[in-house]
C-alpha cells in the first residue's frame, strides 16, 4: 500500500472517530473540550470576560456552531454523530483544498 493511501485510510478512520467527541465528556462529565469555551464559560472560569476578548467576539461565526447543523441541536446523539463526521470532513476538505493550491503555487518551476 503507498504512503498516501495509508495517509487517506487513516484519516477516514480519525473522521470515525470523531463521535468519540461527544460521548467521552458526557461519560466523564468533563465539560468543554480546552480552548472551546463560551463566553460564559469563560466568565465563570475567570471571573469577568477580558475587554479584548469581548470586542472580538463578533468577528467570526462558525460554519458549524458546535459541529452541528442549525436546528439539529436537540435531535439527538446520532443527528449530532453525523453532524461531526459532515463538520469534520469539511475541514479536512478545506485544508486539502488550500495545501493543493498553495503547493501549486510553491511547486511552479523557474523557466
Amino acid at each position: 500500500m503507498k504512503t498516501v493511501s495509508k495517509l487517506w485510510v487513516g484519516i477516514v478512520f480519525l473522521i470515525l472517530l470523531c463521535p468519540l467527541g461527544l460521548l467521552v465528556p458526557e461519560k466523564f462529565r468533563s465539560g468543554a473540550a480546552w480552548g472551546e469555551w463560551g463566553m460564559e464559560e469563560i466568565k465563570e472560569m475567570v471571573g469577568y470576560i477580558p475587554s479584548g476578548l469581548n470586542a472580538l467576539s463578533g468577528v467570526w461565526k462558525a460554519p458549524f456552531p458546535d459541529y452541528t447543523f442549525r436546528g439539529w441541536e436537540d435531535k439527538g446523539w446520532g443527528h449530532s454523530c453525523f453532524s461531526y463526521v459532515i463538520s469534520a470532513v469539511v475541514g479536512i476538505a478545506v485544508i486539502v483544498v488550500f495545501v493543493f493550491i498553495f503547493g501549486k503555487f510553491l511547486g511552479k518551476k523557474n523557466k
